[in-house]
């Protein structure tokens, strides 16, 4: 074991908590739903970025490249102060979703390098200009732009031309659970000399305020040489010391809100969140305390850095004064040694044949996963009726967002989507995070997947939580599939697989099933209306509304998800029964669930009509009208191509070893052929005697492929688009009551305003789902085996058989971040700083989506969380022409 994997493993076993500090500090905190308390649910404006440096967070911290510990009682970020901006750069700026052209979009540039899973080591690059922020510029700009135009960024104001700005790294490396030595590297990209103010800082969540029980805690000075250093005492978090090597002056104020500011009311204290902010940026010495002592406090370093310099500070956060001893001895020594380790642990995880450029994107999509933690803390409850001693919330909301689900209790961490743009944990999001999760960190994978089907987290009517903005929206129900496969990861890389687990969250996702059958079934016919299920602007209609012809969807998506979602308990159920006999009851049950699902996909009910089109070979949504009458509404969109993830395959010694279920099984496919006629054949043996469940035939199965690898449709060089390129010469229209409805392709940001208008499911490429059809091929090819091949692409007379497909389009999907024969990476589009500047150009950025044509990156830019799956894409099949061979491919399925 590396030394890495012995931290994790003493910290699975309770022995010691190398997790307890981390990266749990949110990017932003400011914009959100627990931070709001209007009457209407106007976050953003309620409590806006220029409100932030003055105003007491209620729930969680945000800082710049911060830690805290596990309950975030205490707090360490960055502040940097270029001496031209009108404040301290403290946490990260971006617009709203009212101020963006295309929703809220972060105006920064940041970079994750480096983190191990207890992160004894971790990196962070920030870039910080020597001009004057132009926060005012990207603001009235962007305003200023429709959303048929692009986003106006951070590098097309200029900041950064010339290489005026400094490369600002912080790395932290635990010397023990409790030490943390900290080390800051300033360089100046520059052509002149430049000073930067330095203001590492230490803080306490502000509890205090809204809670009677919490004590104030308290931090001072506590000596001044040799090296100066801040005591910090809490009640719960218990005492730590800040030790800043060199001379700063040391700067002290209370984590309280300026009223005064904000409100116009004077302040209770003359020492306020903002004080140190207004003495650095505007002299004024009486903003802090001269008593040295307070709730947040700053090691204020005066830098003058030369062209080209590099100036190093460093610090240490520790569970010990070091009195009478020297901090800093042995600290570079600890630093190389914990480097070193990292190193040792991703060369067990990274395969070493991948050329250095795409180790280093795997090795960055892992840092990104790892450094998305959050602290997230939300209290339906208490944010419903307010605290005590502060004004009760308006009465409008007691009806608003998220009344329905006073059970909530989230105090965790959790792997955000992104932590500034999405900081707040996302259901579906999340179970794909935990697929590279569980290559670095099995523990915490399961972790995740069990914490929201915990009581406090899943609804007790059985619905799993959304996300924050609506936690009663429906996700797809994939929390199912990602245990199923976080097992298997975890039992290949441990040799044994964790029962305990399975059997957890099996029992709990029946509840979840069962939700989805009573709740979104509406006539009973197993063609489930789940909503938007995530694919914001996917249709004609906002489908998580009242539409505008009455009525409702019958969802070719929402039905395939839940054939899936049969399908993966029905894998849990069979694993469970090869022990405990009793579960093959339930795998009998959940296989005919599958059967009644996939049967009402291609033939729904008396009348004919289902969402498998004859005509076309295509499968579509299907619009039911109040009067009874339906038809087909004809996108070609994922919508179509999702019908292909409920695939599985039945291993034949599995069946022998269950003969109840393999007795009903038999029983069925002889007794009901009503039901099994239209689906793929369950009695037909393949590769090696296997059985196939799958909505699609054989047939279906050539007739999506066909459209799905057409480069004139669904393949695009780095995947398979959300829409197809078919609807950029035929748009589909619908008319209804005098309004035209209207699906474009669109192969970038959105042109609407659904769902905000940040994310665009018309024609861009999308990480989740094309992962799944990876997948989904390959279980194909497990079944099909060599001799079912298909034009790769569509029209071009080369055959492949679906492995070798499932192949080339992770590889294309991979090479959105791998540089090409000129040394340029897709992702990075026409942004000329980052394809060719050599301190930019290796700095990858996993962004939500992607341009359906270049490649380019959309969306939140740090949204590694489902795009980290490009890291199980690029061990699985790497990055050359070169392929496992179907053997392998077989025992890549099996085992993971």
């Amino acid at each position: 074991m590396t030394q890495e994997e012995i931290r994790l493993s003493e910290s699975g076993a309770r022995r010691k908590h190398w997790k307890r500090w981390g990266p749990y500090l949110s990017e932003r905190a400011w914009g959100t739903v627990r931070e709001d308390y209007s009457p209407y649910g106007n976050a953003w404006e309620y409590f806006s970025h220029d409100q932030a440096r003055s105003r007491a967070y209620r729930w969680n911290e945000d800082g710049l490249a911060g830690i805290s510990d596990r309950r975030q009682m205490i707090c360490f970020a960055l502040a940097l102060w270029n001496e031209h901006d009108p404040i301290l750069k403290e946490r990260i700026f971006g617009l709203t979703g009212n101020e963006g052209n295309h929703g809220e979009d972060v105006k920064e540039h940041y970079f994750y390098l480096d983190s191990t899973p207890t992160h004894s080591y971790m990196k962070y690059l920030y870039k910080y200009p020597q001009a004057e922020f132009p926060y005012t510029k990207l603001v009235d700009e962007n305003r200023r732009r429709g959303k048929n135009q692009p986003e106006f960024e951070l590098l097309d104001t200029g900041v950064f031309d010339d290489n005026r700005y400094f490369d600002v790294f912080v790395e932290y490396a635990k010397a023990e659970v409790e030490d943390i030595l900290i080390k800051i590297t300033v360089a100046n990209r520059g052509p002149e000399t430049a000073n930067l103010r330095l203001l590492p800082a230490a803080w306490f969540r502000n509890t205090w305020s809204w809670e009677s029980s919490s004590r104030r805690p308290e931090l001072h000075q506590a000596r001044t040489a040799p090296d100066p250093v801040i005591e910090l005492n809490h009640a719960q978090a218990g005492n730590r010391w800040l030790h800043c090597e060199g001379s700063p002056e040391l700067l002290f104020t209370e984590n309280e809100t300026n009223v005064r500011r904000l409100f116009g009311v004077e302040n209770h204290t003359p020492y306020v969140k903002d004080g140190i902010n207004d003495y650095i940026v505007h002299g004024a010495t009486e903003a802090v305390n001269p008593e040295h002592t307070g709730t947040k406090a700053a090691a204020h370093y005066k830098l003058t850095v030369g062209a080209g310099e590099t100036i190093v500070v460093r610090l240490r956060l520790a569970d010990s004064d070091f009195k009478g001893k020297n901090a800093f001895a042995g600290f570079d020594k600890t630093f190389a040694l914990r480097r070193k380790e990292a190193d040792e642990f991703y060369t067990t995880i990274i395969p070493q044949d991948l050329s250095a450029d795409a180790q280093n994107v795997m090795r960055q999509g892992f840092a990104g996963m790892l450094w998305s933690k959050q602290f997230y803390h939300y209290v339906i409850k208490d944010w419903l009726q307010g605290d005590p001693g502060n004004p009760p919330p308006p009465q409008e909301r007691r009806d608003g967002r998220n009344h329905e689900w006073t059970h909530l209790y989230n105090a965790d961490v959790i792997s955000m989507p992104d932590k500034w743009e999405y900081p707040w944990y996302a259901a579906w999001d999340l179970a794909f995070h935990c697929i590279p999760l569980a290559l670095v960190d099995s523990d915490f994978a399961k972790e995740q997947l069990t914490l929201m089907l915990r009581e406090w987290y899943m609804h007790p009517n059985g619905q799993i939580p959304a996300y924050e903005w609506a936690f009663g929206d429906v996700n797809p129900p994939v929390h199912a599939w990602a245990a199923w496969r976080v097992y298997k990861i975890d039992k290949k890389r441990k040799g044994k697989g964790d029962r305990a687990f399975l059997q957890r969250v099996f029992h709990k996702l029946m509840l979840n099933f069962t939700w989805w059958v009573n709740r979104k079934d509406a006539e009973g016919m197993n063609i489930f209306q789940g909503g938007f299920l995530g694919l914001d602007n996917i249709g004609v209609f906002d489908r998580s509304a009242p539409l505008p012809t009455g009525g409702y969807i019958e969802q070719s998506d929402g039905t395939s998800w839940m054939a899936m979602y049969t399908l993966n308990l029905l894998a849990i159920a069979m694993e469970l029964a090869k022990e405990e006999p009793a579960y093959e009851d339930v795998a009998s049950k959940f296989w005919e669930h599958f059967v009644y699902i996939a049967h009402a996909m291609s033939h729904r009910g008396h009348d004919g009509m289902g969402l498998w089109n004859e005509e076309d070979g295509f499968f579509y949504d299907v619009l039911k009208l109040p009067d009874g009458s339906h038809f087909p509404m004809k996108i070609r969109s994922m919508v179509g191509l999702i019908p292909l993830f409920a695939a599985e395959t039945l291993e034949p010694e599995v069946l022998d070893r269950l003969p109840d279920f393999k007795r009903r099984l038999e029983w069925f496919i002889d007794n009901r052929p009503d039901l099994t006629e239209n689906l793929a054949c369950m009695r037909t043996e393949g590769m090696a005697e296997r059985r196939l469940l799958s909505i699609a035939n054989q047939d279906q199965l050539r007739s999506l492929l066909k459209y799905m690898l057409d480069e004139r449709e669904f393949l695009s060089p780095y995947g398979i688009r959300a829409l197809s390129q078919f609807h950029r010469n035929n748009p589909y229209t619908l008319r209804v009551n005098g309004n035209e409805h209207r699906v474009d392709y669109e192969p970038g940001e959105s042109s609407t305003g659904l769902f905000g208008g940040n994310s665009n499911w018309r024609g861009p490429i999308w990480f989740p789902t094309n992962y799944l059809l990876v997948e989904s091929l390959q279980k194909f090819h497990h079944y099909l085996g060599d001799d079912f091949k298909v034009e790769f692409p569509t029209g071009s007379g080369k055959m492949m058989n679906l492995w070798e497909v499932a192949g080339e389009l992770s590889r294309r999907m991979t090479s959105i971040f791998l540089q090409d024969e000129r040394g340029r990476r897709p992702v990075f589009g026409n942004l000329e700083k980052f394809q060719a500047d050599p301190h930019w150009r290796d700095l990858v950025l996993f962004h939500e989506y992607f341009h359906g044509d270049s490649g380019a990156g959309v969306g939140a830019s740090h949204q590694t969380g489902w795009t980290g799956v490009v890291t199980k894409l690029m061990q699985q099949s790497g990055e050359s022409s070169k392929r496992k061979k179907p053997e392998q491919a077989v025992a890549t399925i099996a085992a993971d």
